[in-house]
């Protein structure tokens, strides 16, 4: 008898890729993943999207655009977590 399936998300998926309780990344490559986010038109784009959002004036393609900010921000904040778990475990970032 097979159990049923769960269903996970994208962000179970990532970090479940990233093994995120274990530190993995080499000290340029954690301070390069913490220089990366979005840039000022991203974060301008993301704050008109949720301000319509929460006007209720949101269409179904920027509905799906800003899911796409989430999913690829929760990405963002997985890797970033990551990497400050690397450093801190190879003594390169105060607690």
């Amino acid at each position: 008898m097979m159990t049923p399936s769960v269903a996970l998300d994208d962000a179970e998926i990532l970090a479940d890729l990233l093994k995120l309780g274990t530190p993995h990344f080499d000290v340029d490559a954690a301070r390069a993943v913490l220089r990366l986010g979005f840039s000022n038109e991203q974060q301008q784009r993301m704050l008109s999207l949720a301000d319509k959002g929460n006007r209720g004036t949101l269409s179904q393609d920027e509905q799906a655009e800003l899911d796409r900010f989430r999913r690829v921000g929760n990405f963002l904040a997985l890797m970033h977590a990551k990497a400050r778990l690397s450093l801190r475990h190879g003594g390169q970032l105060d607690r």
